[in-house]
């Protein structure tokens, strides 16, 4: 399922960050014809400047991080969202912001959440007895438990990669739009794989993914649109295109051939 249809800018005379790079980037329209998109470029290239205006421009919550619209560092970014146009096949209220650098946040918030719920029901007994602190206690224990059959006893305990997965297997639901920036910085070679199951599955239950990356793996994913950053404007191109495929690929098959230069 397709969502979100296009991006553009509306018309805007600021030359400071981030409109010079988005400026610098989308001309025209930018399409997303397909249900998983891949953002790709060097680092400082704009494409994680770009898809968070474009998670602010949608108002998506944030998986980690405080949310879009409080956070203090995303200040520009909010005004760049708000001057950018969304055009929507169907609009959805469903979705999330992920940056992977975020994530321990998450595990500290989850934690900290499931604690304070287990003090509040241990402190209905000051008060309260009876029915009312059966009531009140089976509430309170209630979303604890919710949160425990979630993501478990304590997030903290995954390694960082299968704290990731565990989570978007969980929150990534159907008839939902996703916003991923570099979500493969954890990975291992075989978690990208589990990676790129999950994006399939959910792509095939209505889901749409926005995602930011490095990664030639995830780039492979088949049937998607590939917008690189390496160039102004961005545009679309193929995945035998792309640099940091064929960097990767002829790195691996000749390592010695620029290991010994370094």
């Amino acid at each position: 399922m397709i969502y979100l249809r296009s991006i553009s800018l509306k018309s805007n005379n600021d030359l400071s960050y981030p409109f010079n790079v988005a400026n610098s980037l989308v001309k025209d329209t930018m399409d997303f014809p397909t249900p998983v998109t891949f953002f790709v470029g060097e680092n400082g290239s704009g494409k994680s400047t770009l898809l968070e205006a474009i998670a602010a421009g949608i108002n998506l919550p944030a998986i980690g991080g405080e949310a879009i619209a409080y956070d203090e560092t995303l200040g520009d970014i909010r005004k760049l969202g708000q001057h950018l146009k969304l055009v929507w096949n169907r609009r959805t209220t469903r979705g999330f912001f992920m940056r992977s650098e975020d994530f321990f946040n998450f595990t500290r918030r989850i934690k900290k959440l499931t604690k304070e719920l287990a003090e509040e029901a241990k402190a209905f007994e000051e008060y309260l007895t009876g029915y009312g602190l059966q009531l009140a206690r089976g509430s309170v224990l209630g979303q604890r438990q919710a949160l425990i059959e979630k993501y478990g006893e304590d997030l903290q305990a995954y390694s960082h990669g299968e704290g990731i997965l565990h989570v978007l297997n969980q929150r990534i639901v159907p008839g939902g739009i996703y916003l991923l920036d570099e979500p493969e910085t954890p990975f291992s070679p075989q978690r990208q794989l589990a990676l790129i199951s999950i994006i399939k599955q959910m792509a095939e239950a209505d889901c749409q993914f926005i995602i930011a990356t490095h990664s030639p793996m995830l780039l492979a994913f088949p049937n998607a649109t590939i917008y690189s950053f390496d160039e102004s404007p961005v545009r679309t191109c193929q995945y035998t295109e792309l640099e940091h495929v064929n960097l990767t690929k002829d790195f691996l098959n000749a390592p010695e051939a620029f290991l010994r230069h370094l």
